[in-house]
Parts: structure tokens; C-alpha cells; sequence
């Protein structure tokens, strides 16, 4: 599973070990539950009628979580062409620092769940660059 994990591109040794031993070694029903696990998913905030999202919290896996942060911000450099990526840009464009931020976490979530279905299932990201086998 890493060595499947490392033929794409942008994905060392160390960052594919921190995915199989954290996350994929156990069974999720999903992708929401996994992101859930990982602790990239909002946190609620419901007081009277009012239901809000605060962003992630400390829950979930700190080691995995941190991975898929920098997983994320190098894939905007190694895979540019994949559609987590064109999404990210699209949403983001010329806007600030703190929206960027805030979306980086999106993507992370969304590239950990489809690292998960490569990894488990062998579906490969729409759009990734894989390295050539050698």
C-alpha cells in the first residue's frame, strides 16, 4: 500500500507511512467518517435556533491531521493538474491569505478521502500525476 501510495507524484516514503499506519489500516463506512477520524471536519455550534460551523477543532488525529495539511499545500505544486487542485485555485484566486487557509483544510480533507479510495480500492484521483514505473 505505501509503495502504491509513493507513485505519486509529490508523495515520499514518510508521508505515505504516516497514512497507512494513522488511517488506512482501519475500516471506515466512508469518506466523511475518515475525515471525521482525522479530524478535518467542522466542528458544530448549535446555541437556541442558531447553527453554525467553527471550523476544525483538536479532535481526531493529530499526526494525520498535520500530514494532510502538508500533503495538501504540496500538492498545489506537484499536482497541479489534478481536480482538487483546479477546484482549490478556482475558489481561491486572488483572495487573502486567511481564505486560503481556511480552504487548504478542504482540500486536505478531500485529498486524504481520495488517497483513501486509491490506497483501498485502487481508484486513482481524477487528474493526479503519477511517476513513472522504475
Amino acid at each position: 500500500m505505501i509503495q502504491q501510495l509513493c507513485r505519486l507524484r509529490g508523495m515520499g516514503v514518510q508521508s505515505a507511512t504516516v497514512l497507512v499506519r494513522e488511517a488506512f489500516v482501519r475500516r471506515f463506512a466512508n469518506g466523511k467518517a475518515l475525515g471525521s477520524y482525522a479530524g478535518l471536519t467542522a466542528t458544530p455550534c448549535n446555541s437556541g435556533g442558531v447553527e453554525r460551523e467553527q471550523g476544525i477543532g483538536k479532535a481526531g488525529n493529530r499526526r494525520l491531521r498535520t500530514a494532510m495539511a502538508e500533503l495538501a499545500w504540496l500538492c498545489l505544486r506537484c499536482q497541479p493538474g489534478a481536480a482538487q487542485v483546479t477546484r482549490f485555485r478556482e475558489r481561491t484566486g486572488q483572495t487573502g491569505r486567511r481564505v486560503r487557509k481556511v480552504m487548504i483544510v478542504a482540500l486536505a480533507r478531500k485529498l486524504l478521502i481520495a488517497l483513501w479510495r486509491f490506497a483501498t480500492v485502487g481508484v486513482v484521483p481524477q487528474g493526479a500525476a503519477m511517476e513513472p514505473a522504475g
